[in-house]
């Protein structure tokens, strides 16, 4: 993996799971911007599909835990 991809990365995650006033395509399309201009030429596809899976990640409801009985005590 490409430095400067990982760091691209590592600040559009931080941006979508800490910063709730910056939109999450924004994060995505400034990281695949950047990285199509320094990067490698797969860069960009390459951080947009991380990204973009993390994006989904992160929509996804969490699971709710099914009610398992308890001991019964006598």
């Amino acid at each position: 993996m490409a430095v400067v991809d990982r760091n691209l990365l590592r600040l559009a995650a931080y941006e979508m799971l800490h910063r709730p006033d910056i939109p999450p395509v924004v994060s995505i399309n400034e990281a695949v911007d950047i990285a199509k201009k320094y990067s490698t030429d797969d860069s960009g596809k390459f951080v947009n599909g991380i990204l973009d899976s993390l994006r989904k990640e992160l929509l996804r409801p969490a699971r709710q835990p099914t009610e398992t009985p308890g001991p019964t005590t006598a």
